[in-house]
């Protein structure tokens, strides 16, 4: 009943807000007069300088990346652009996009976009790389927060700016771009493809603006991966390695194939008068991928005999398990050494192929109206986001046995498999290995919101009062099946492929190759293509029926959430001698009802749940800025954020995979419907030096106190006599992150003729953060992802219609993930599993950088041509098991070369 309330409330207004703009549109309109809120930079200086005043003139602790020109953002993708700015940290996904931006090494941003919340299927955060960045004016990144500013963001928040047409000159804009990239690893051009029409006409009517933008991203992608798979004593493994420990499986695997983008927006404004503005926006951002990920690998440890097996000097002594595996107190103690190769005699090889299909639809449509009338201004926004995203995985493993693996461990050569002749390359003699595998999900979002902002101008120390309401209903949707199918042809038995009616060409050579793995051979692998097209006949093959299985009650769920908030600010103004100091004093008082319905395990039945929550916080923030002079500028804040659950991790359901290989640890993930949302107390203090024009230096520092910060944790779980590793979230008590930000930029206006188009910004993130909860595991350790340091320095120039960038990014080593229970060294006194009371063990990442550039020339006002280049130096994703002696994985990151041009009429 109030979610239609407020609905119907929402729409009167606004009819009654634009009756009454229809009515003033009847007499004088003095129209184009009043301020924009930004208008088109032309130039690399101009951007820059256009970010320098947004950040002097914010409220917030803001830095912000502006186009150069219409459909010029400084990267090829949103999340690129963000790892410049200061603070800001990403990593790079399967699909060699860069992706998943930290503020300050955490992920719990809020995304909007042109300040309405946006999302990606049933999740808080929005897929950056989703958006393109030929569609923003800018970006604006939030680290302090005001009252104003949805909540949601711990970390911050990151506002993606659309181009409005009366940003424009008036008149008709038409712009077109064309990119071609080509990545090493694929050997073959990606392109992408836009145009911008927009049209700003003076009417009788007042000022009216259309406009369109669309584009179109076809990408290929190809990216090697090499790893080791979880440490094991090889005491208990097969004879010839006692007391050396080993992988317990080997391999690599390529993620290969393709995926479109196409995105379009559309955007009216209607300017009456001075007074009167209606206007109404619409935005799809799409996207379709087919690939696949075609595995090589080895189960090591069920090998007849290892030989030549080696070990290091890293030696340890801990209680392992029959399996080989880190044990309780009740289990032996063993004396070991980390291994640093070994050859495995008569050992099983496999190959497999996960055929993959992924959609993503995006939907935004706002409308609403603003009024301005002397020191009144006020303005109705109503909004309605929808996300709609589904996956198929469709896999079938082959094996056989092979004669020999030979293998080796280090920092330098960080995992290299060698199977000598390369078996797996010979399609004869492959058999069906465990289960058809099938996950298929679907997730479905939306959200309706109603946001109403105002301000009223005064006289004296408060100079102005600001106010607001906000008030979201948003739904979501998960359905998937239960990972697995049914087991190989012929029951237990396998069964030669050739042998059931396949076609000649299901085995095909791997599209791909990984130079890590038996010196960069291909191998025979299941054709994606038959696997995806060919379902139901795989599934006859395996003794199932045809058609999807049903969705699991387990991984299904469904939640609402209601969400009610109000704010209050003033901003202040006070002059002390030649000083300014100015600020905001404001709260935000938040509402939110959440009902999450799942299907848990209740004594290893499945049984329904409902968790309802029902929340209010008030969130206070307060700041200064104190104007030492025109260019130097101090400024403080305090804030309190909040930042809500994941669906999927209040989800109440736990699913795993039923073990069909002795020599492979199980495991399975599940959600956790009693987590809290995270708080975090933030204060920041700047100094800020505008010394010229585009020109600054800044410091700052920053703390933040997070309660209840959430974390995924791999602990052991009994489940019908097996013990599996289960990943679950889990509220980690207290935490603190505190640091220090240097940034600067300039262009050396002082220089000779020609070397003054010359500029550089640097900036440096130093980032200490600690979890602080006595007897968690994790107390006393940074938080997962965070880089204690990371970097940007860059080089650039713009001179005679030449514009360039030479940028390097780096960030410091990091902890990934915990492990719940892993074989190795915890100090002095033998290892042994207890989650609750041993040192945790981390997947480890090492510290990496990567050079990018770009190389544009204006051959005149209308054409604009650009060479650009990805990681330059060939930078990989190393990881480790706790220690550089027991590499995990080596993830090969693209090295890409493109060409645009740009056309503006």
């Amino acid at each position: 009943m109030k979610s239609q309330l407020l609905r119907s409330a929402s729409a009167a207004i606004l009819l009654g807000s634009t009756q009454l703009a229809f009515a003033q549109a009847q007499g004088e309109a003095n129209v184009g007069s009043g301020e924009l809120e930004e208008v088109v930079v032309v130039g690399l200086r101009a951007s820059l300088e256009a970010a320098a005043e947004i950040k002097q003139n914010a409220d917030q602790v803001v830095d912000a990346i502006v186009a150069d020109d219409i459909g010029k953002f400084p990267d090829n993708t949103v999340a690129a652009a963000l790892q410049r700015v200061p603070g800001v940290q990403t990593v790079t996904g399967f699909n060699n996009e860069i992706v998943n931006p930290l503020i300050r090494g955490i992920g719990d941003i809020l995304t909007t976009v042109d300040g309405r919340e946006m999302f990606t299927g049933v999740g808080r955060g929005f897929a950056f790389q989703d958006l393109p960045a030929e569609a923003l004016s800018r970006a604006n990144v939030y680290k302090s927060n005001t009252a104003n500013l949805i909540e949601g963001g711990v970390a911050g928040v990151i506002d993606l700016r659309l181009h409005k047409p009366l940003n424009f000159a008036p008149g008709l804009t038409a712009v077109a771009n064309a990119r071609g990239i080509y990545p090493e690893e694929v050997e073959d051009f990606n392109y992408t493809v836009g145009a911008l029409v927009s049209n700003r006409a003076l009417t009788d009517a007042g000022e009216i603006g259309f406009l369109i933008d669309a584009s179109y991203s076809d990408q290929q992608f190809n990216r090697p991966i090499s790893f080791n798979c979880d440490p094991r004593s090889a005491t208990n493994g097969p004879p010839g390695a006692a007391g050396i420990v080993l992988p317990t499986c080997v391999g690599g695997l390529n993620d290969y194939g393709e995926y479109q983008r196409p995105q379009v927006n559309g955007a009216f404004q209607w300017k009456l008068n001075d007074e009167w503005e209606v206007y109404a926006d619409a935005l799809y951002a799409g996207y379709e991928a087919e690939f696949e990920t075609d595995f090589i690998f080895s189960d090591i440890f069920g090998a007849q005999s290892i030989t030549n097996g080696t070990a290091t000097e890293d030696c340890f002594q801990a209680h392992v398990n029959g399996a080989g595996f880190l044990g309780g107190l009740a289990d032996p103690i063993q004396s070991l050494c980390y291994g640093s190769g070994a050859t495995f005699n008569n050992v099983a090889g496999l190959t497999s192929t996960q055929a993959k299909t992924g959609d993503t639809d995006q939907y935004m449509y706002a409308t609403g109206v603003k009024f301005g009338s002397g020191a009144f201004k006020l303005g109705l926004d109503v909004s309605y986001v929808e996300s709609k995203n589904s996956n198929r995985n469709i896999i079938v493993d082959i094996g056989k046995q092979i004669p020999v693996v030979n293998i080796v461990i280090n920092d330098d050569k960080h995992g290299t498999t060698d199977m000598p002749g390369n078996p797996l390359g010979d399609a004869n003699g492959f058999l069906f290995a465990n289960s058809l595998f099938q996950d298929i999900n679907t997730a479905d979002s939306s959200l309706f919101a109603t946001a109403i902002d105002g301000s009223y101008d005064l006289d004296g120390f408060i100079s102005q009062l600001q106010f607001g309401a906000r008030y979201g209903d948003r739904d979501a949707d998960f359905r998937a099946i239960a990972p697995g199918g049914p087991g190989a042809p012929g029951g237990n038995r396998q069964t030669l492929v050739d042998s059931v009616g396949l076609p000649s060409n299901f085995l095909v050579r791997s599209p791909a190759s990984i130079p890590f793995i038996n010196g960069g051979a291909h191998w025979m692998t299941p054709d994606a293509d038959y696997l995806r097209n060919n379902t139901d006949t795989l599934r006859a093959i395996y003794g199932a029926p045809a058609g999807d299985p049903a969705f699991d009650p387990s991984r299904n769920f469904d939640a609402t959430e209601e969400t009610l908030a109000g704010y209050v600010q003033a901003k202040y103004e006070t002059t002390i001698g030649d000083v300014v100091v100015d600020g905001l004093i404001g709260a935000r008082l938040t509402s939110n009802d959440r009902t999450v319905s799942g299907t848990g395990r209740v004594n290893g039945q499945l049984t329904p749940q409902t968790t309802t929550t029902s929340d209010t916080d008030v969130l206070p923030n307060i700041s200064a800025r104190v104007k030492l002079s025109p260019e130097l500028q101090l400024r403080f804040t305090a804030a309190r954020t909040l930042a809500q659950p994941a669906f999927a991790d209040l989800n109440p359901g736990l699913f795993y995979d039923v073990p069909t290989n002795a020599n492979i640890q199980p495991n399975g993930s599940g959600g956790n419907p009693d987590l809290k949302p995270q708080q975090s107390d933030a204060y920041d203090a700047t100094v800020e030096y505008y010394f010229a024009q585009s020109s600054y230096v800044a410091a700052a520092l920053y703390y933040r106190e997070i309660q209840d910060r959430v974390a995924l944790s791999i602990s052991p779980e009994v489940i019908d006599g097996i013990t599996y590793n289960i990943t679950r979230p889990r509220n980690i008590g207290e935490a603190s992150l505190q640091g220090i930000e240097l940034s600067a930029q300039a262009f050396f206006d002082f220089l000779p003729e020609g070397w003054n188009g010359f500029g550089a910004f640097a900036n440096y993130t130093y980032a200490d953060s600690e979890i602080k909860t006595q007897g968690d595991p994790l107390d006393g350790h940074p938080l997962l992802g965070v880089s204690k340091n990371s970097y940007n320095v860059g080089l650039l120039y713009e001179k005679y219609g030449i514009t360039s960038r030479l940028v390097y990014t780096w960030r410091d080593k990091f902890n990934e993930t915990q492990f719940g229970c892993l074989l190795g060294s915890q100090g002095d006194e033998a290892a042994y599993c207890d989650p609750a009371t041993r040192p945790p063990a981390f997947n480890k990442v090492k510290a990496y950088g990567r050079l990018d550039m770009s190389l544009g020339y204006d051959f005149n006002e209308h054409i604009t041509v650009s060479l650009e280049g990805t990681n330059l130096t060939g930078s990989d994703y190393y990881s480790y098991f706790d220690t550089t002696v027991f590499p995990h994985d080596i993830r090969v990151d693209d090295r890409t070369y493109g060409m645009s041009v740009r056309v503006r009429l």
